[in-house]
């Protein structure tokens, strides 16, 4: 197992664990589980990833001493609205994170949007940010079980002892911060976190208040925003996410514009006027 167990609640509620010290995939035995007609809320977790990829089937880099966590979820509820799983994630990933850093508190901003801001906070649509560099990734995936019924893996990597270099934007690490966190104690909280969060998602019943538990933690709201998609660049200000978890952005002319996927950049990139 790695040294991972499962937090309290989760076992109490019945998840299932499987730990690795090192393995290709958690998320490609989360869909192997899936495939094999696992019944679901089982984990997969190691200390390093060899074949680990993110969006846009970006590579996912996980040495040694990283977290690298998948669960395998098959809700009962219209398959339109298992997207909204990867908000449940960054809902749970960030209270993890913040149960065992509590002395992060608040500090400036992204850009001083607003004056203040959580040292950790969620971009969208699938990223965590510590003083607004990358430090975890959310990857949802859609697989069938043998029934035909719809199962999600939700893959999660956290930047624990190291952050990959050479990127096209910052990246960090929960040790380059100088916070003192195992990748098995962060997993034994964020297993308890989903527990809490996935309760309050209901099977799509409870989307508005996971969505507003996302606002809450949101970088960037009210900050200038540039929006990559389908090789055109939209500029504005990031107003807020929808109820469909949609990024709203008022744009340079004031209209507002709906965006349902693409690369957010904030800072002084965003900033350019069109």
């Amino acid at each position: 197992m790695a040294g991972f167990t499962l937090g309290t609640k989760a076992s109490a509620r019945g998840y299932r664990l499987f730990g690795f010290d090192t393995v290709g995939s958690t998320s490609i035995e989360a869909s192997r589980a899936a495939q094999a007609g696992d019944v679901g809320d089982v984990w997969f977790a190691a200390l390093k990833q060899t074949e680990g990829r993110g969006r846009r089937g970006r590579k996912w880099e996980s040495p040694h001493g990283n977290l690298a966590a998948s669960l395998l979820v098959v809700p009962d509820c219209d398959p339109a609205l298992t997207a909204t799983l990867g908000f449940v994630a960054g809902v749970a990933l960030d209270r993890a994170l913040k149960t065992l850093l509590p002395e992060i508190a608040l500090k400036q901003g992204i850009d001083g949007a607003d004056g203040q801001g959580a040292r950790i906070a969620l971009k969208w649509p699938n990223d965590v940010l510590a003083d607004g560099a990358k430090l975890a990734g959310i990857l949802l995936e859609a697989q069938k079980r043998p029934d035909g019924q719809h199962a999600v893996v939700v893959g999660i990597g956290v930047n624990v002892v190291a952050a990959p270099e050479g990127l096209p934007y910052p990246a960090a690490s929960i040790a380059s911060l100088g916070w003192d966190v195992t990748p098995q104690g962060l997993f034994a909280a964020l297993s308890d976190a989903w527990v809490d969060a996935i309760e309050t998602w209901n099977n799509g019943r409870g989307v508005a208040e996971i969505l507003e538990l996302w606002r809450g933690s949101a970088a960037g709201l009210g900050a200038p925003v540039a929006v990559s998609r389908d090789g055109e660049i939209v500029r504005g200000i990031f107003e807020t996410i929808d109820d469909a978890g949609r990024l709203i952005v008022r744009a340079n002319d004031e209209s507002r514009v709906v965006i349902t996927a693409g690369d957010v950049h904030f800072g002084a990139t965003a900033s350019v006027r069109a």
